[in-house]
């Protein structure tokens, strides 16, 4: 994978844009079902503000709103990317998606989306066995995997998974490996689990931040703070554009949130500038001094 202007190539040629809007954490609404017209107002204003990719999730419960966006917008289906993630639970294994399978699951989403195929498919987590999903990891990304010979998902990969995860569909020989990792990343967290960011790009999968401005977000008083000023004061930037950037020359892809007009669009304005290899290592460096968590807490013995 590499960064092409303002896309990430994926291991199989196909081309992801380098920082997407999430509509998960601050428009969270699992168990609510009226729908959020400002969710909708915020995805038509990142749209029109050059965001080109949307990164949703059937746990978000936010599908309706992306659907209603894209229409209201009017931006065309090819100039638009999507993504979507199988609700797969967590470590306790007693919740999960209603539906039978990811095959299944993915194909109720798109009719609340309006769309005839996502651009990337993902299992939001590896908490998947025979005993309570009724099929085991392996078979869950054979869903997938018949999800993309049938043109639902153009892309296909995982989200908070391990290395010992990622070996466990590696080593079944897949048809399509994972083309994208998703997990929780910040200067505050380059390693969500053991090992993970240099395995997943070692086996040429993107590496996808959701949290990426953790240190300015949970962190702030940390030893970042004067290594953040003096770069945006350098830059003209502000600090969450110099933590932008810095994960996107990490070879990590960022995915963010607002609901205000002028964050978002400092959001999309950090392809006009680039940190010297001194200074990515600097920030590299100094924020491995302290660590903050913000999500995915079952990961925290890592800590």
């Amino acid at each position: 994978m590499s960064l092409v202007g303002t896309d990430f190539k994926l291991s199989n040629g196909n081309t992801i844009p380098a920082i997407g809007y999430g509509v998960g954490t601050k428009w969270f609404k699992f168990g609510r079902d009226e729908v959020d017209t400002n969710v909708i107002n915020a995805l038509e204003t990142a749209i029109k503000l050059g965001f080109a990719h949307i990164d949703g999730a059937e746990i978000y419960n936010t599908n309706e709103e992306i659907g209603a966006a894209l229409v209201n917008s009017g931006v065309k289906r090819e100039n638009i990317f999507i993504t979507d993630k199988y609700f797969a639970g967590d470590a306790s294994f007693s919740n999960r998606s209603p539906h039978s399978n990811p095959y299944e699951a993915l194909k109720a989403d798109l009719k609340q989306l309006k769309l005839d195929y996502v651009d990337l498919y993902l299992l939001h987590s590896s908490y998947i066995k025979k005993e309570t999903h009724g099929f085991s990891l392996t078979e869950a990304w054979g869903y997938l995997e018949k999800l993309k010979d049938e043109g639902l998902a153009k892309n296909i990969g995982v989200s908070n998974f391990t290395v010992e995860d990622l070996k466990t569909v590696l080593d079944s020989k897949p048809k399509y490996k994972p083309e994208v990792n998703q997990i929780e990343f910040s200067a505050y967290l380059q390693d969500q689990t053991p090992g993970i960011v240099q395995y997943s790009q070692e086996n040429g999968i993107l590496v996808e931040a959701y949290g990426p401005l953790g240190p300015i977000t949970k962190g702030q008083g940390g030893p970042l703070d004067p290594v953040l000023a003096k770069l945006s004061k350098k830059y003209g930037k502000t600090e969450g554009q110099i933590l932008l950037r810095w994960v996107i020359q990490k070879g990590v892809l960022p995915l963010t949130t607002s609901s205000k007009e002028d964050r978002i669009k400092s959001f999309v304005d950090i392809f006009s500038f680039e940190l010297t290899p001194e200074e990515v290592d600097e920030i590299t460096t100094v924020g491995k001094q302290k660590t903050v968590r913000q999500f995915a807490k079952e990961f925290s013995k890592y800590d």
